[in-house]
């Protein structure tokens, strides 16, 4: 038998492929072909593929039955992932000669396996099992990846509702467009664009990654923007993850100065209408390593991100920080191994309900090289078993960067789906079973009730079941602000400011997941002067009674602060009911809740002389006292200042 004579230099470098022994013999006796593909081997040596190419097929039209020429043809597209072409190579090869070289069945199979030709790799994966003295790292890639073949076989026969439509016109260009990133209310969107310029010398007709801008009109998607520099630079930036509110992002910069691996994780926020210069979020969530694809969490307290660091499970995998009191990110913790493979996990997205997680992985069961993966987090921060979001969501083709908007239903992500056009974004409805809790959202604009002043005021939102902080932060230089309220608990909102008495509001969502609406609100905070009072949202009573329910203490601390901090007023506490029981008891009532409320502040160190109280009933009703909605309005507490003591 004639011993083959090709070389598979390529191979020498990618060890999950097998590497025939060089031989004397050629499958042909044109010395006109056997002189191309020698010329096609030596510039293919030399990396020069495009011209190896050439005279390998030159060869091929010399000598159709020429075996060398297809078996190097279908390992350089292999290398070029040109898998459809290679697996075609392959299997021409093996119809001239299916024994010289037995170990090119794994090569076929995988090649048919990324070209989405799940059965018949399958067949071709248990065939080099069979073989004899086969690589332990192919045997265990071939095992692997019959899983994968199982998995995306029935994931075909049972398809998930998919219908991907264009973000539009305002974001697609010719030009590359990928790694959507989106605000709460879905009226902001940041992406990359990877666009061909050119220039002089070594930066002569390079691809330039910058980061664009684009604003919804009604539901347009508007002309993208470039963000402009400090932000984008000559070098390349990407991979980005806007806050909920859009005032600041964390993004990756790769081999930037000053930087302490190969790529690395940086912060920006924006000011009045500029992203300010990037800063390197250094140790500990730099490593000397790699670290890209961030996402943070809608509270601004969680990120997550991919990182090659030592510690891990696989090549990359997914870990998160948490930003401590302080304001520093504690050591990145990894995400274990329910998430992290062997193989590579990235692109986290974590959802603004602060719970779910998409990622990609090519170490799970899937379609083939990146899949999509859902995971939901407990309590206690383990991790749901990952599901596959399935096909044609996922194909054998790379899937990566998902992101969803607050509502739980819409996604988008980039695609190539046009051969003649670069990478666009594109949007499509989730399937209802991974979809993630449902949030609303509040925006809110801060300004003095006198003037109408804009104000910068601090927020806060608390979990009124466990008494722990959301989130904080500062509204903008025009009063702006947006928070997250994922569904499932209740939540009390304050807005504070020196000088003005507090607002507060409650959002009660325990137990429910609907899709909620938006809330908008225009707050008015009033100065601290005799006269002016205001509303304690977050004070609440047993049914028919005067005792303080817990999920009141943090607003009743709050009210301490204010008493606290200026000595010199002195307060009336109101107490009002509804209209169900008669008035003789909703005068009693009104007026002992409202002395529970002294009597807790008295306890607490204020002043006695500068504490009053009064019942008021349902004297002054703000609600209908028809429906549960003006009946909750009417049982409220109030406080009014009554004296400003010099």
């Amino acid at each position: 038998m004639v011993k083959c004579s090709f070389i598979i230099s390529l191979l020498l470098v990618y060890l999950i492929f097998p590497v025939p022994a060089l031989a004397q013999q050629y499958h042909t006796t044109s010395g006109k072909a056997l002189k191309l593909y020698k010329e096609g081997m030596s510039t293919y040596e030399f990396l020069d593929y495009k011209s190896a190419e050439y005279y390998f097929k030159q060869s091929i039209g010399i000598d159709g039955n020429f075996y060398e020429p297809y078996m190097m043809l279908g390992e350089l597209q292999l290398k070029q992932k040109r898998y459809a072409e290679a697996a075609g190579n392959y299997t021409k090869a093996l119809l001239l000669d299916s024994l010289t070289y037995k170990p090119v069945y794994f090569s076929l199979a995988t090649a048919e396996f990324m070209s989405g030709d799940y059965a018949t790799a399958l067949t071709h994966y248990r065939r080099y099992l069979g073989l004899e003295k086969i690589s332990s790292r192919n045997k265990e890639l071939s095992t692997r990846n019959i899983k994968n073949c199982l998995f995306a076989i029935e994931a075909l026969k049972n398809p998930v509702p998919f219908s991907p439509e264009s973000a539009g016109a305002g974001i697609n260009t010719p030009d590359d467009e990928y790694w959507p990133s989106i605000t709460a209310d879905g009226q902001t969107m940041m992406f990359t664009r990877q666009a061909r310029v050119t220039g002089e010398g070594l930066r002569r007709n390079v691809a330039q990654e910058d980061f664009y801008l684009s604003v919804m009109a009604g539901n347009i998607w508007q002309k993208a923007l470039n963000a402009g520099s400090p932000l984008n630079t000559a070098q390349n930036e990407g991979a980005q993850s806007l806050s909920s509110d859009g005032t600041y992002m964390y993004f990756t910069a790769c081999e930037r100065s000053g930087g302490l691996g190969s790529c690395d994780i940086f912060f920006s926020s924006l000011n009045n209408g500029r992203w300010s210069i990037p800063v390197n979020l250094g140790s500990p969530v730099n490593s000397s390593k790699w670290e890209s694809q961030p996402s943070i969490s809608a509270n601004g307290r969680m990120l997550f991100f991919s990182s090659s660091r030592p510690g891990g499970i696989g090549g990359k995998d997914l870990w998160y920080a948490v930003l401590n009191e302080k304001g520093k990110w504690n050591y990145p913790v990894n995400l274990g191994s329910s998430i992290n493979t062997p193989g590579d996990e990235m692109s986290p997205f974590i959802h603004f309900d602060g719970r779910t997680l998409y990622y990609s992985s090519d170490g799970m069961p899937g379609m083939g090289g990146f899949d999509i993966y859902m995971t939901r987090m407990s309590e206690d921060t383990t991790w749901s078993e990952p599901q596959n979001l399935g096909y044609p969501i996922n194909t054998f083709n790379d899937e990566t960067g998902l992101v969803i908007e607050s509502g739980g239903q819409k996604a988008y992500f980039s695609s190539k789906r046009d051969d003649n056009e670069g990478k666009d974004i594109y949007w499509f409805n989730l399937y209802e079973s991974v979809r993630p809790d449902p949030v609303a959202y509040l925006k809110g604009k801060v300004t003095d009730r006198e003037n109408g002043k804009m104000l910068i005021a601090d927020y806060e939102l608390i979990n009124l079941s466990n008494e722990k902080t959301v989130v904080k932060g500062n509204t903008d230089s025009n009063g702006n602000f947006l928070v997250c309220l994922p569904s499932g608990f209740n939540y009390a909102l304050n807005i504070s400011k020196k000088e003005y008495l507090f607002f507060s509001e409650n959002f009660m969502f325990e137990g429910s997941h609907p899709v909620m609406k938006p809330y908008v609100m225009q707050i008015k905070l009033s100065p601290m002067k005799v006269g002016e009072r205001m509303l304690l949202s977050n004070v609440f009573y047993g049914t028919d009674s005067w005792e303080l329910k817990k999920e009141s203490l943090s607003e009743l601390n709050r009210l301490f602060k204010l008493l606290s901090d200026n000595r010199q007023l002195v307060v009336e506490i109101g107490g009002y009911t509804d209209s169900t029981g008669n008035d003789e008891h909703n005068q009693t009532l009104s007026e002992k809740r409202a002395l529970s409320v002294v009597n807790f502040l008295i306890e607490k160190g204020i002043s006695g002389d500068r504490l009053k109280y009064k019942g008021y009933g349902n004297s002054s009703p703000v609600g209908d006292n028809v429906t549960s909605e003006g009946r909750r309005l009417n049982r409220r507490t109030e406080v009014q200042i009554v004296d400003v003591k010099n």
